[in-house]
């Protein structure tokens, strides 16, 4: 076991952490199972897979009434795409365990030659965008089939060089 405030490893009937002195269980950014540091807000440790007891899993941040000019903007010399606390946070989305992931290659290959008819967007989960290209397929007598072969065929490279990364419920497409 670990200790979830400093990831240090502690007894599992210990009462508090020998390193930091805080109560078994409490902290949230390290996983308990494997000592890795944690996202916060994870529901999932991204090391182990293990899940998270649900108030573990939540983080209220407190912000300070003195950083208030911050709220709306990253902090100065910060990475790009940081935010500041109090922004909506959104937390990285980790698939259940057990959950078969979408292969890339599949997705590219169908798209590269079957995209005139939108077979890699329904395999991925996109089906409006799917449906869109199948009717414009189907609807024009095939007329422009030539456009939407056109759109599957870029979208087909765009999913085999890894610009289109995810599917259609946000979940990491396998290599």
């Amino acid at each position: 076991m670990y200790c979830r405030h400093c990831g240090a490893e502690m007894n599992s009937d210990a009462p508090v952490c020998p390193s930091c002195g805080v109560s078994s269980g409490s902290g949230s950014t390290y996983c308990a199972n494997c000592g890795a540091e944690c996202q916060p807000g994870a529901v999932f440790c991204s090391h182990c897979g293990c899940q998270f007891a649900p108030e573990q899993a939540q983080q209220t941040y407190y912000q300070d009434p003195s950083q208030q000019s911050y709220q709306n903007q990253a902090y100065p010399g910060a990475e790009p795409g940081y935010q500041a606390p109090g922004q909506d946070y959104q937390p990285p989305v980790y698939p259940p365990v057990g959950t078969p992931l979408k292969s890339k290659m599949a997705a590219g290959l169908l798209g590269i030659f079957l995209g005139a008819f939108g077979v890699h967007n329904f395999y991925l989960g996109y089906t409006t965008k799917a449906v869109i290209q199948l009717c414009l397929t189907l609807l024009s007598c095939g007329i422009l089939s030539f456009a939407s072969g056109i759109w599957g065929f870029i979208e087909g490279i765009m999913l085999l060089t890894g610009s289109i990364n995810v599917d259609g419920n946000g979940m990491p497409l396998q290599q």
